[in-house]
């Protein structure tokens, strides 16, 4: 099991110091960090689970939540926090509260967040053996629909533009990229030509998702050489079977 744990918070009090201990005790191996950009870039790669003790100060650190929010998806952490609503509050006008993997409330039952914190562990340790499905589409409905189809069986994560796509895709190596074939600003042709264009990616598999399903468009889409493409109505059993294929058919189930 992959068991460390960054333990964020501003100065030790004894309320850290009592989750610390609890947690060290329960066989999980804890770091501590302060809310700031500096002491967060340390952390960017390991470990993958963070632990946000938050506090009145949240109101006075939005650099560092807009921060935190982009490592968190860049390197997909697994993200929990302790704080009141207020503080939720705030910490959500920079951080989507689907990001936020577990939140314990005040007044705390340490034995019960160490709990929680040991299964969150063994989840990660999971998922950190499934294949990494990097999921591109501007429709905020969509992303939720397919993540939520495709996450029983892979490791999926979302972004919403092809800037977005190109800026994860400098830090991380998906298994396989669903990219949306019309999108604003940044078409899904331009992004697969920026893939292929750098050696990095250059062999990450692509497959187009385009919710056009004649013979014309599908010839467009085909042209442009990606590894594949997939219908956007396709249902769910026929979008992950095309998805389990794919890995069969690669050897890398």
């Amino acid at each position: 099991m992959d068991n460390n744990i960054l333990l964020i918070s501003s100065g030790s009090t004894f309320m850290v110091d009592a989750i610390s201990k609890n947690l060290t005790e329960a066989g999980l191996s804890v770091t501590k960090a302060a809310p700031k950009v500096n002491e967060l870039e340390k952390y960017r790669k390991e470990p993958n689970v963070f632990l946000f003790y938050l506090g009145p100060y949240v109101d006075e650190i939005a650099d560092t939540l807009i921060y935190l929010r982009d490592i968190c998806l860049e390197n997909e952490k697994i993200l929990c926090m302790i704080g009141d609503a207020t503080e939720y509050e705030i910490v959500t006008s920079s951080i989507p509260p689907d990001m936020i993997a577990e939140r314990f409330e005040r007044p705390l039952d340490i034995k019960k967040v160490t709990a929680r914190m040991r299964e969150i562990c063994l989840l990660n340790d999971e998922l950190s053996r499934r294949k990494n499905i990097l999921l591109v589409d501007d429709d905020p409905v969509f992303l939720k629909l397919v993540k939520g189809w495709l996450d029983e069986e892979y490791k999926v994560t979302i972004v919403n533009s092809g800037m977005q796509a190109i800026t994860y895709l400098a830090t991380n190596t998906p298994d396989l990229i669903l990219l949306d074939y019309e999108m604003p600003v940044t078409s899904g042709p331009q992004v697969l030509e920026m893939i292929r264009s750098e050696a990095k990616t250059s062999s990450t598999p692509v497959y187009f998702l385009t919710g056009k399903g004649d013979k014309e468009s599908v010839m467009k889409v085909v042209s442009l050489k990606p590894n594949g493409y997939l219908l956007k109505t396709m249902a769910k059993d026929e979008l992950l079977q095309a998805v389990r294929d794919f890995f069969i058919a690669n050897k890398k189930l």
